[in-house]
């Protein structure tokens, strides 16, 4: 069985660790490793002839800088450890990134699936008003976004209900990021975790000094890969992984089990039959097992586990074959097997780094919606009428006519999809360089998770100490 410990035990163990070595001075590690504050929601809805009281929770672990950010879940086994542990880690995330905001979770003690749509969508109003009456909701103070069990159609039901309680506010439809495209949402949002896990990875493998420490080497094309979890996140992952790098995806792990292919299973084609069906079963692309939890221990070159957390524990941990894995999920290895798995040599990128996709390109949602403008829309047609003059120029110098498979992607000026994935590409980039440097420069850090706890939690206390706090 997976050790006693729980999650936020080791978020905590983690930021200690790091926050050791940085000799902080005495009682400010204490201030930044704990929650500012956490409220307690209980309301009632009345549905189906009776009334039913929900339970939830939103924690604010810093809100130095400004707005404090995070997901909402809804999960029945969501509890107040788990979002203050969540918490923690969006501050440090955003600390990581760069992005400025502070860390924020909520969660809704419920399972979707028992409510109709229109239940839910009375619930998530109520919860709305509730979380806006305590300033737990606000484009300057706190922005949820979607996590596990809700989605841009949750998001979009928070902001309508906020902007209806704060007609005034100009900026409500910023209360909330991952809302819908034609309701102030953003291009690429919804794959931005996933896009982000792929961004992670690409640069681990351009570091050949990093990527001899796993034992892996060459390019991504062929490398073989095991997913857990094809929501959002495994999905997104899984499907640029394999489209667009080459890798083969051998086995994916659902609740139903796992599937298998040796030569690559085809993701897209899975995602549909499980849309379809709800699980794995009864795909012809692959070969079926019931028995998913041992599938982790499958030979791979690259773990991604893209569930919820503690899925890498002690009790399995030695029967990890992977030799790179990447955190798509939230705390998905425990802090216990961490410690095994680098005695053994396993890199483990962590998903302070690897899953902050998604609250990065949130961040470009929040901008958005705060300037009230577009990304590319001022620049796009001078970038196109710039690009057509000098490919006409090349064409006249040269006498040669650009490549047909080419012009038109040379000549077109950048849509937003285009610019978000730019500006998440950067940030993963330069995130990475400063881990990286720490790792191989700093013979105290041990890892890539010890640099980026240390990146985050030194940047934190930069905040706090120039704020005189």
């Amino acid at each position: 069985m997976p050790e006693k410990r729980g999650f936020l035990d080791d978020v905590n163990r983690m930021f200690d660790q790091a926050a050791d070595l940085l000799s902080l001075e005495e009682g400010l590690a204490r201030k930044i490793g704990v929650c500012n504050m956490t409220y307690i929601i209980r309301f009632g809805v009345r549905l189906r002839g009776q009334m039913h009281t929900f339970e939830g929770w939103r924690a604010v672990h810093s809100n130095q800088p400004s707005p404090a950010k995070g997901g909402i879940r809804y999960s029945p086994t969501a509890n107040i450890e788990e979002v203050e542990a969540l918490a923690a880690l969006m501050s440090y995330k955003c600390a990581l990134m760069d992005v400025p905001f502070g860390g924020s979770k909520g969660a809704l003690k419920i399972d979707p699936g028992d409510w109709e749509q229109h239940e839910l969508e009375r619930i998530t109003r109520r919860f709305t008003q509730e979380l806006a009456r305590h300033d737990f909701l606000s484009p300057s103070q706190n922005v949820p976004a979607p996590d596990v069990g809700t989605n841009e159609l949750t998001m979009i039901w928070i902001a309508d209900e906020y902007r209806r309680l704060k007609p005034d506010n100009i900026n409500a439809m910023a209360c909330v990021t991952g809302k819908p495209l034609a309701a102030g949402g953003i291009e690429g949002r919804i794959e931005a975790t996933g896009r982000g896990v792929q961004y992670a990875i690409q640069e681990y493998f351009r570091n050949e000094r990093d990527l001899a420490r796993s034992g892996l080497s060459g390019e991504l094309a062929d490398k073989s890969v095991i997913v857990q979890g094809l929501g959002n996140v495994g999905f997104h992952a899984a499907k640029f992984l394999s489209e667009e790098d080459g890798c083969r995806i051998v086995t994916v792990i659902e609740r139903d089990g796992a599937i298998r292919n040796t030569d690559g299973l085809d993701i897209q084609a899975l995602k549909e039959h499980l849309s379809k069906t709800g699980g794995l079963q009864g795909f012809t692309g692959g070969e079926y097992d019931a028995d998913g939890a041992t599938a982790l221990e499958d030979d791979c070159e690259i773990l991604i586990p893209a569930a919820l957390e503690g899925a890498i524990h002690s009790d399995n941990a030695h029967q990890i074959k992977a030799r790179l894995i990447v955190e798509a999920a939230n705390g998905p290895v425990t802090f216990d097997a961490d410690r095994l798995l680098q005695k053994r040599g396993v890199v483990i990128i962590p998903d302070l780094f690897a899953n902050a996709g998604g609250v990065t390109v949130s961040y470009f949602e929040w901008v958005k919606n705060i300037t009230h403008i577009p990304f590319g829309l001022m620049e796009r047609r001078r970038e196109e009428k710039t690009n057509r003059a000098l490919a006409g120029s090349i064409e006249k110098m040269t006498g040669n006519s650009f490549p047909a498979d080419t012009v038109q992607s040379f000549m077109d000026g950048a849509r937003e999809i285009d610019l978000v994935r730019s500006g998440l590409d950067e940030k993963m980039r330069s995130a990475y360089a400063e881990m990286s440097r720490l790792w191989n420069e700093e013979r105290n850090i041990p890892d890539l998770r010890t640099a980026a706890y240390s990146i985050a939690v030194k940047k934190i206390a930069g905040v706090y100490q120039a704020l005189g706090i």
